[in-house]
């Protein structure tokens, strides 16, 4: 497995040895789970070459509190990745990413300003802007991203779009702990109290889904998940919405397209889970 920090380097290595091949990318920030992992053999199969990048991209939060506390396990996750089979990996420190201040701004329309981007002003633009510099880097044939961070995936779809890069994007399932609770790099800094209550999450969705399925009313769910997450000490529940998963505009009618999206915290951690109905 050969590993990069510096850019050019990297783009020459990907000119000159695997020019003619297809290139899969996976892009992380790191504190690897079985959910990267599974990304990771995803390109395998699909691809001559599979690049990771680790990369805890500043631009991209919107709390200084929340990017000093991310964990960033670089050592183990280049084992678990040299495990997995990759090929490259691509590891900078953010003064080779952003050489000086940033002032690049994305707007993505209405796909920015609601869920995630009601909440974290500025999240998508900065995701928005470490995908371009990436896929520039890379010049990946196809890019996987795991469904966890569902609006993230709609967000990168509008800039491939947008910006007509000539990759091809696959959006993965979310991988789950034997609970359900959804993998996250985040859930490394629960405490086994807090681990335990972060469950409520998922199961809210599943709660939501099943009233869904019983014909009862959009607000009469949004109630019901409410009332669950309130009722754990130490939960706060953020929003709980209706998506249609084509463009993420906010349902009143339910289809099987139809995604569930929660977020909240569970004492400080943030978390974010979804459920798409039809699955």
């Amino acid at each position: 497995m050969d590993i990069f920090k510096e850019i050019e380097p990297l783009k020459a290595f990907l000119k000159h040895k695997w020019n003619s091949e297809s290139i899969g990318l996976v892009p992380t920030m790191g504190a690897l789970h079985e959910g990267h992992l599974s990304l990771i053999e995803a390109s395998k199969r699909e691809n001559q070459l599979t690049v990771a990048t680790i990369f805890v991209n500043p631009t991209q939060f919107n709390n200084p509190g929340d990017l000093a506390k991310y964990p960033r396990t670089l050592e183990r996750d280049l084992e678990a990745l040299k495990s997995a089979g990759c090929d490259v990996v691509f590891a900078p420190e953010v003064n080779e990413m952003y050489r000086r201040p940033s002032t690049l701004k994305f707007d993505f329309g209405h796909l920015d300003k609601i869920l995630e981007g009601e909440f974290r002003p500025g999240h998508f633009s900065g995701v928005g802007l470490v995908v371009s510099k990436l896929f520039h880097i890379v010049q990946p044939t196809v890019a996987y991203f795991g469904q966890k961070d569902f609006q993230q995936f709609k967000i990168i779809e509008k800039l491939v779009e947008e910006l007509d890069f000539n990759v091809t994007l696959r959006r993965m399932p979310i991988f789950r702990e034997s609970d359900g609770l959804a993998m996250s790099s985040r859930n490394q800094r629960l405490n086994a109290d807090e681990r335990k209550k972060a469950i409520v999450f998922y199961e809210a969705l599943q709660l939501a889904k099943g009233i869904l399925k019983e014909g009862k009313s959009v607000q009469a769910v949004k109630e019901a998940v409410k009332k669950k997450c309130e009722a754990i000490e130490g939960v706060k529940l953020e929003y709980f919405e209706l998506a249609e998963g084509d463009n993420l505009t906010l349902a009143e009618n339910v289809s099987d397209q139809t995604v569930l999206l929660i977020a909240g915290f569970v004492g400080e951690i943030r978390l974010i889970d979804n459920l798409i109905l039809s699955e």
